[in-house]
């Protein structure tokens, strides 16, 4: 088990390593790109700001802790962006154009195969206006700090990344019946933008599906509001969030494993 941790890591900086020759030639698209993502993130912060001018609370949740709420959905969104981008070419061409049969023939795992092939740099983007909101908030004091509150915070982090990737991967997966799946995969990641507003502002149907269907509420609204107040339970939203992790990703990694195994390479 050690020596395949050790072979995949030293495999892993291979891809990297390649990647970054890639990138190193298009350095306008890579500046373009984080910008890009940059000047998107600012355009939904202003959107709060221009919602409170006429609303000054929304949902019992008042404008500063709406923007750390906002702020926090973006690191594990970011992350995941960065490292796992390559699962929407699996929903958008990969299979369709039987470019997936590279992966079949490499001695590799199938699902790191994917993720190791690149790295997304517009990501840096959220990442940075995600950080940014978030070390405003603490200069505030709008958020609880202590070592337990620090501890959870790095546990969301990686919790809600899972979540992220797992729900990418579930509906890229289903590619391997449907051809392209792109279109499913982007409405349900569409669904990532209601979790950065308080839940209680939708309807019943709509907060069901984000809590428990598509579960974007547990990677910012909820995880973020056991930081901003002081009565939230941590097993109500870090721990549940830890368990939709571990299930989702479960889940995920089974129908990609079914649809590898039913894969059929393009024809001319």
């Amino acid at each position: 088990m050690l020596e395949t941790l050790r072979r995949y890591r030293r495999l892993y900086k291979v891809f990297v390593a390649q990647f970054f020759k890639y990138l190193v030639q298009s350095k306008a698209d890579f500046l373009i790109g984080l910008f890009g993502f940059f000047f998107t993130q600012i355009t939904g912060i202003a959107f709060l700001y221009l919602i409170f001018e006429q609303i000054p609370v929304l949902g019992g949740w008042d404008l500063s802790q709406l923007v750390f709420i906002y702020g926090f959905a973006q690191i594990p969104r970011g992350i995941d962006h960065l490292f796992t981008d390559n699962i929407w070419l699996v929903a958008w061409q990969l299979v369709v154009n039987g470019k997936f049969d590279r992966y079949m023939l490499r001695p590799m795992n199938l699902f790191l195969q994917v993720i190791f092939e690149k790295l997304q740099p517009d990501a840096l983007g959220e990442l940075l206006v995600g950080t940014i909101l978030t070390v405003i908030s603490l200069q505030r004091n709008v958020v609880i700090v202590d070592g337990v509150h620090i501890l959870a915070f790095l546990i969301s982090m990686v919790a809600g990344t899972v979540i992220y990737t797992a729900i990418k991967l579930l509906f890229a997966s289903f590619a391997f019946w449907m051809k392209i799946s792109g279109p499913v995969l982007y409405t349900a990641y569409e669904l990532s933008n209601f979790a950065k507003y308080p839940t209680e502002i939708y309807e019943k149907g709509v907060k069901f599906i984000i809590t428990w269907i598509i579960p974007f509420a547990f990677v910012a609204y909820l995880p973020a509001s056991f930081f901003l107040k002081s009565d939230v339970s941590f097993f109500a939203t870090i721990g549940i969030e830890c368990i939709l992790a571990v299930v989702f990703f479960a889940i995920a990694y089974f129908v990609f494993c079914k649809g590898t195994s039913a894969y059929e390479s393009a024809g001319n």
